[in-house]
């Protein structure tokens, strides 16, 4: 049974699609609840995969957050070892940052539904493989990455450049969500109100895209459990 680590930053930032389809599939989840004390494990013996999600926090904030300096030397140990990550916003951030490239304020604040473009790179990556070149996505950031040295950008946005892209053979930073429902993203709307944020448009419009998202997504996933079983068989 494969083993994918989930390491999550926040109660309302879960797993979505992502955790349900990789349950669907007979894998073995191991949910690492950072915000509320628990440690990523000292050793990466018998993990297959990393998950790390999205979260209100910036990746500078380790006074505020402590568990981030942990997160950084983990993600670093991961990327030494070679064990296919995949991070999701805060999680692309930290991806970047473990990668030596710098994490700063974007020129704007991305929220609510809009589109990324695969780049050249991208659209011959295995992760994106069978996707259109351009998506619909949901974002939800405050915060941009540059783009790490020995690194391809692989996903570009409009308003915010840099979307993703892979560090080494099988690390991949999505600025985006693609695994998100509509529970999820009203948790988040909860209590945006004055904000500038239209939290019943954006909620409209996920009845119109939350469909079509969880069939990209699940193509995504695939193509990341052919990328984790790949790298297993060229250990073995």
């Amino acid at each position: 049974m494969k083993k994918l680590l989930i390491l999550k930053h926040a109660e309302n930032e879960g797993t979505g699609t992502l955790g349900d389809y990789f349950k669907n599939a007979g894998w073995n989840l191991r949910e690492v609840e950072l915000y509320s004390g628990m440690r990523a494990p000292e050793r990466l013996d018998n993990i297959d995969a990393v998950v790390c999600m999205g979260g209100p926090m910036n990746v500078y904030e380790d006074d505020r957050y402590p568990f981030l300096k942990y997160e950084d030397a983990f993600i670093k140990q991961v990327l030494k070892e070679g064990v296919p990550y995949i991070g999701i916003c805060l999680g692309a951030q930290l991806l970047a940052k473990a990668s030596g490239a710098r994490v700063k304020k974007a020129e704007v604040k991305e929220i609510g539904w809009g589109k990324i473009n695969l780049t050249p790179e991208g659209a011959k990556d295995p992760l994106f493989s069978l996707l259109p070149q351009e998506l619909d996505v949901f974002q939800w950031h405050e915060d941009t990455f540059e783009l790490p040295r020995n690194s391809t950008l692989i996903a570009q946005g409009t308003l915010c450049k840099n979307q993703g892209f892979r560090s080494g053979k099988n690390a991949y930073g999505l600025q985006f969500h693609v695994e998100v429902i509509r529970s999820m993203i009203a948790s988040w709307l909860d209590g945006t109100g004055g904000n500038g944020i239209d939290a019943e448009a954006i909620l409209s419009e996920t009845g119109r895209r939350e469909g079509p998202l969880r069939e990209t997504a699940g193509i995504m996933y695939k193509n990341f459990k052919q990328i984790v079983e790949s790298s297993l068989k060229t250990v073995a």
